[in-house]
């Protein structure tokens, strides 16, 4: 048996074009542009080519987008000031801070800096509040992404047991409880360094989440037959980009896989682009 590949670039382009078609009636019925403005601090290579990329997608949206690039150097309370014109700037609807940021700026403060209404990356205490009590705002975009795919690859969900490496605070913990969600009805498992005999408990998931961070992770003898595997995992190796899977081996063994790259990493994109479009709305109705 050999995977069937769940491709995240079609998907993102199905979606992609979904939206530019909400965002173009927006604009018609309000006369409002909705607008992602990304702050993006020093000159991180990794960094810059996901904003560029973002930007392009926004463009074919129709979304507005701006870039704020402050130098490395840059202080928290400078960033800080940034956050604040920008959160009352209203041409801007969603902000976006790219992560990491340079070793002295102060994340935590930055992040919960930015105004709930536009941190459309959901990574804001209220709007992760909002998440665990199942009253979303906005949902984090590479959760989202992965939830999107799940749903419209059919694959089946409630009552399956959903298996999540790493417990990040991006990836790991949200997905564990959009997933656990009443409605969505998974019955999940959250694992990470300190999970033992963690090739038991993988082998027991009808579905994978893998966020480690860590090249070729997750080998075939860690999947049950037929499981659901999807790869979250971006590393830069001398062989190029490959995930946490060990993709070659684990196509063997699982029932669907996501490839890295053109899997889950265009869907988070994506996902941007509907949170920035419901933060104008969000707005324009306040």
């Amino acid at each position: 048996m050999t995977a069937a590949i769940l491709d995240g670039k079609a998907l993102s382009t199905q979606i992609r074009a979904e939206i530019a078609l909400d965002v173009a009636k927006f604009v018609e019925e309000t006369g409002i542009k909705p607008c992602l403005a990304a702050v993006l601090v020093g000159e991180n290579p990794a960094s810059q080519v996901y904003v560029r990329n973002k930007q392009r997608a926004c463009e074919k949206a129709g979304i507005t987008s701006q870039l704020h690039c402050p130098p490395a150097e840059t202080t928290t309370e400078e960033l800080l000031t940034l956050i604040d014109q920008l959160n009352r700037d209203p041409a801007v609807h969603g902000i976006l801070v790219q992560l990491p940021l340079p070793k002295q700026i102060e994340e935590t403060r930055v992040l919960e800096a930015v105004d709930p209404r536009k941190d459309v990356d959901a990574f804001h205490p209220e709007n992760v509040g909002r998440i665990v009590q199942n009253r979303p705002r906005f949902l984090p975009c590479t959760p989202h992404g992965i939830q999107e795919m799940l749903q419209r690859s059919n694959v089946k969900i409630a009552g399956a047991n959903v298996v999540v490496v790493g417990r990040s605070d991006i990836v790991g913990k949200p997905m564990a409880i959009m997933l656990m969600q009443r409605g969505i009805d998974a019955t999940v498992t959250v694992c990470h360094s300190r999970t033992r005999d963690l090739p038991a408990v993988t082998r027991a998931a009808d579905v994978l989440v893998v966020a480690i961070g860590r090249a070729k992770f997750l080998t075939a003898d860690m999947v049950k037959p037929g499981a659901v595997v999807i790869d979250v995992g971006i590393n830069r190796t001398d062989d190029g980009l490959v995930g946490d899977v060990d993709f070659e081996a684990v196509k063997e063994v699982a029932g669907h896989l996501t490839p890295v790259p053109g899997g889950v990493g265009p869907l988070t994109i994506t996902m941007l682009l509907k949170n920035t479009l419901t933060a104008a709305r969000l707005q324009q109705k306040n």
